[in-house]
């Protein structure tokens, strides 16, 4: 089954701008997807017309079968979504927050109770609950509006840039959160500028430029199609002395046979690491 389903999507702006130029995008059930793009590629329009905050122009979508124009009721309690941006009350406490957002969608409340101990505990803020939510960190804020998306049990998370302003730590425990997520049959859709987080995280990815799609397929697919890896090598010459070279791979080359030139060579290879991760020159090769 489909999640969603686009077709010929597009949105002109009263200014003129041309946001979305007819663009087509299947994304099935139960899959984690990266929406990737430089600013102004449409990624902000595409899902701000999905969550019902912006009017398309034509074209047409659905959500699990359902069309945001005819249905768009059902469309919206289907999604649950993180922006970017903070946008909670401060003065509120962590608990009443997630507890509020639960009534907003007709969950009655002992169910709501139930649900938001669950999220409390599994993102980490259950010594939180009482907290006032301007006195929590930028990556509490962060899982407060997770678990804020999450309490009415939607079929599709939408996360615009999940990991902005995280420390490494949390980040890597928010990234175990969606894996769980995602095994529980979620379907993910992140937008991210961590390319190394989309790789890691994503089966399928979505690359925007100019209001067009311009690469999409599964990530083990397009990384095959990425015309150069870089690596940094520590060699240990045949004198003995160590260095450490930069290397691009062009063309089909492997790094096996590389290393086998080396040591033909008597050259010995130490260690061997990625410059920078696949998906990062893959995304720059089709932005230039």
């Amino acid at each position: 089954m489909n999640a969603i389903k686009i077709v010929g999507l597009t949105k002109t702006y009263k200014t003129g701008t041309l946001a979305l130029k007819g663009i087509d995008l299947t994304i099935e059930a139960g899959s984690i997807t990266a929406l990737l793009g430089a600013n102004g590629a449409g990624k902000t329009t595409l899902i701000a017309i999905l969550t019902g905050l912006v009017n398309k122009s034509s074209g047409s979508v659905s959500v699990f079968g359902h069309d945001i124009d005819s249905d768009p009721e059902t469309v919206r309690s289907m999604i649950g979504v993180v922006p970017q941006e903070f946008n909670f009350s401060i003065f509120e406490k962590v608990e009443e927050i997630i507890m509020n957002q639960a009534g907003y969608y007709g969950v009655p409340r002992a169910v709501a109770a139930t649900r938001t101990e669950i999220l409390l505990k599994e993102l980490g803020l259950s010594d939180k609950r009482n907290a006032v939510s301007r006195t929590l960190s930028g990556g509490m804020k962060r899982r407060l509006m997770i678990a804020r998306a999450l309490v009415h049990e939607p079929r599709l998370l939408l996360l615009d840039e999940p990991s902005a302003g995280v420390d490494v730590e949390l980040r890597h425990g928010m990234w175990e959160f969606i894996r769980k997520m995602h095994a529980a049959g979620t379907t993910v859709i992140m937008t991210t500028h961590y390319l190394e987080e989309a790789e890691n995280l994503c089966e399928n990815v979505v690359i925007m430029k100019k209001g067009e799609i311009i690469k999409s397929g599964a990530v083990k697919v397009l990384l095959r199609d990425a015309k150069e890896q870089s690596f940094v090598v520590t060699v240990v010459r045949p004198s003995g002395t160590e260095e450490i070279v930069d290397v691009s791979l062009v063309d089909g080359q492997s790094v096996t046979d590389y290393v086998q030139k080396l040591a033909a060579s008597g050259t010995t290879v130490r260690d061997i690491r990625p410059k920078a991760n696949r998906l990062e020159e893959l995304f720059l090769e089709v932005n230039s």
